[in-house]
């Protein structure tokens, strides 16, 4: 019996330690990417502004941003094209990687994010539909069948999932996410050639962000700072709820609250992010991963690490899309694809050996 309970006691040891190793977080290397990516960050706005079919020099960025001068051409192009389209694909990519990194602590599913999800297919989905019954509407219009799409597609990604034998599984949501994504996408694709706005929607399923305007940024930036904030907010939670709900709830988590907190941060950061970028997929995916190694399994640093990583990862990828065969531009979509993949295939192959 003594060995026994000393067998006992020895195995709960172990259990609590892996438990803090998993939580355990390297406060000091996420500080370091905090600042190190702030400033990387800005040399890559700075970059995205200044490179292009028409380059300028930094100077003549600082002048145009600060010192604006509407009888020259450079500033014009500054202001009016450039610099509107550097501040969404930081913000677009900041929003897609906080919803993954979410949808990943929530649900303990290493392939979750807005895109293998079907979260964006419906958000694009329901922005056809507008484009094809609904013509001329407003950017404001436009981001809310966005977010209604985002909701759309997670209500019935999470009903498949929950409803099928077996109850929610890692992989069940994965291929719940994919189907779904795929029935909504052919959805659109028939409404665009039906009602003949493929040129408008093809935008949406290519993902980019040239030709962002102001009023894109002025709807997009409030949605983002306060989705953004309420995940700040709730990340010690998402901590808590990674280990799994009967952890959280022997800690006196209210898991379900957490839930609903955690899936309406997903919808809001996702239909902004979409509803002005279309569907740029694998930012969620695989910032989160790449940050989780470098900074451990805390949340309260994985979300604001992943924030700023998702806003450089995709201002790079905006300019790499304009530099790879100027003058013409390559889809954002297609450039994160070629990274996210063979990410995804590899996450999904360790998934089914159960590492």
């Amino acid at each position: 019996m003594i060995k026994k309970a000393s067998e006992m006691q020895q195995e709960n040891s172990t259990t609590e330690e892996q438990k803090q190793e998993r939580v355990a977080s390297r406060p000091l290397v996420a500080t370091l990417i905090l600042f190190a990516g702030v400033a990387a960050l800005f040399f890559g706005l700075g970059a995205s502004i200044s490179l292009g079919a028409a380059n300028i020099d930094f100077k003549t960025v600082w002048e145009g941003i600060f010192q604006f001068n509407p009888d020259l051409t450079s500033h014009q192009i500054i202001q009016e094209l450039r610099l509107p389209r550097a501040l969404a694909a930081s913000l677009v990519g900041a929003c897609l990687a906080v919803s993954g990194a979410i949808m990943q602590g929530m649900t303990r599913n290493p392939l979750a994010s807005p895109s293998i999800m079907g979260i964006t297919a419906g958000s694009a989905f329901m922005v056809a539909i507008a484009f094809a019954y609904f013509p001329g509407t407003s950017h404001v219009g436009l981001m809310i069948w966005s977010f209604a799409g985002a909701g759309i597609a997670a209500c019935i990604v999470f009903a498949i999932g929950i409803l099928s034998k077996g109850g929610l599984t890692p992989v069940k949501l994965a291929l719940a996410g994919t189907a779904v994504g795929a029935l909504l996408s052919s959805f659109s694709s028939a409404i665009a050639i039906h009602y003949d706005v493929a040129q408008d929607i093809s935008f949406w399923y290519a993902g980019g962000v040239a030709g962002v305007k102001w009023v894109s940024i002025q709807l997009l930036l409030p949605i983002a700072a306060f989705g953004l904030i309420m995940a700040f907010t709730i990340a010690r939670s998402i901590t808590v709820l990674s280990l799994g709900d009967d952890v959280a709830k022997g800690l006196g988590q209210r898991t379900a609250h957490v839930k609903v907190l955690g899936i309406i941060v997903v919808l809001l950061l996702t239909g902004a992010a979409v509803s002005v970028a279309g569907t740029v997929g694998f930012i969620g995916l695989v910032i989160p991963h790449i940050t989780r190694f470098l900074v451990g399994m805390d949340y309260r640093w994985i979300i604001p690490c992943s924030s700023i990583l998702g806003a450089l990862i995709l201002v790079l990828a905006d300019l790499g899309a304009r530099m790879i065969n100027p003058p013409f531009e390559t889809p954002v979509g297609a450039i994160t694809a070629m990274i996210g993949v063979p990410f995804f295939l590899y996450l999904a192959r360790r998934e089914r050996r159960g590492l």
